[in-house]
């Protein structure tokens, strides 16, 4: 028997919005999480579902929410390289320095997978450069590690917390 959790992660990965909205008039909780702890917007942000994204942030989903891991929706749209939702994220104040369990921010992801539209983005918007991981690195460490001569490039040219 499929349960309510499954349904509305169902929807968000696959950008279901009528399915979606229909739950939403129902009243189901935006904020579940799946064994995981993927949250609907987590999965529709991974799953590049622009218009799902919007609809759970205009109707409650919590920005900022972590999975299990500690990564949050704009943690994985850094990693995807999804600028839009980025830019959504970024617009609707999602919190650009939180860490994950190893330290990683949604700006070092950025980085290390040569994200780097969406490294400016995230600078732009007041991410903090001075962050450090778990194990002491930077993210200019990481983004040196991967080779990420632009992603460099625009960090030195940022206008970096201190």
């Amino acid at each position: 028997m499929v349960n309510a959790i499954e349904v509305i992660i169902h929807a968000a990965r696959l950008g279901n919005t009528e399915v979606l909205q229909e739950l939403i008039r129902r009243g189901a909780d935006l904020n579940v999480q799946d064994e995981k702890g993927y949250s609907p917007l987590i999965i529709a942000c991974y799953n590049n579902r622009y218009d799902a994204v919007e609809l759970l942030l205009n109707n409650g989903a919590k920005i900022d929410q972590q999975d299990f891991g500690g990564n949050t929706s704009l943690m994985g749209v850094a990693f995807k390289g999804y600028s839009e939702i980025g830019k959504l994220l970024i617009e609707k104040g999602a919190s650009l320095d939180l860490q994950h369990g190893n330290g990683g921010t949604a700006l070092m992801f950025a980085a290390m997978f040569g994200r780097n539209e969406l490294l400016k983005m995230l600078l732009d918007g007041g991410a903090d450069a001075t962050v450090l991981d778990v194990r002491g690195l930077s993210v200019f460490d990481l983004a040196a590690q991967q080779g990420n001569l632009e992603g460099i490039g625009i960090l030195e040219g940022g206008d970096l917390k201190k």
